[in-house]
């Protein structure tokens, strides 16, 4: 064997220098392939953020919407026991007498009901 031999086997040589490139690009390709994984994950991301903070709002909008209906209903329940009450009392004052008679046909007919 000749010194050169030697001397290449003991400090690395040309072998040793063809490994170390190719671990230092097998190495640069991993860092590019997750730094390009990292930014398609993050535009996914931000992606499914916003639509995520979209569906929230519309959610809050329907809530809201729903809860301004709903506080109107008592409201309308008064009104309408209002016309009803006001519809019953013109029709009682028009004719009081049928009125009366009709409250005693109903009173008897659920006094007999009860009875039965």
């Amino acid at each position: 064997m000749n010194h050169t031999t030697i001397r290449d086997g003991l400090h690395g040589g040309s072998d040793a220098n063809s490994l170390n490139a190719k671990v230092e690009g097998a190495a640069q390709a991993a860092h590019q392939a997750t730094d390009r994984i990292a930014d398609k994950t993050n535009v996914q991301v931000d992606r499914l953020k916003g639509t995520v903070h979209r569906v929230v709002d519309d959610a809050a909008d329907t809530a809201t919407s729903a809860a301004e209906w709903a506080s109107t209903i008592p409201e309308q329940a008064r009104q309408v026991q209002t016309r009803l009450t006001d519809s019953a009392s013109a029709s009682i004052r028009a004719r009081p007498i049928t009125a009366v008679a009709g409250a005693l046909v109903v009173g008897y007919l659920v006094g007999r009901l009860a009875r039965l």
